[in-house]
């Protein structure tokens, strides 16, 4: 039973990540690899409200470019200037 239990908690924790579309495709050319950045953040929680994910409350130019080129410049890894991301 245990193991039961251990299993399902496991499936729920990961379903999001499971089910991440590979590759969002945004307005202005912008193209979004949800699947990889998932795997490289880790942390749902970083855009989304909860660790469930869901819509991003708030998300439009203004919360894109705050977040999405704040997190890129301060990782020093991903695009940051405006042809990177608008192809």
């Amino acid at each position: 039973m245990k193991n039961v239990i251990i299993a399902l908690f496991a499936v729920v924790a990961f379903a999001g990540a499971a089910y991440a579309g590979d590759v969002i495709e945004m307005k202005k050319g912008v193209k979004f690899n949800h699947k990889a950045h998932a795997t490289a953040v880790g942390d749902c929680t970083k855009c989304h409200a909860t660790a469930a994910g869901g819509k991003i409350e708030g998300f439009g130019k203004d919360w894109a470019h705050k977040t999405c080129k704040g997190c890129h410049t301060d990782m020093k890894k991903g695009p940051t200037s405006c042809k990177e991301c608008h192809k």
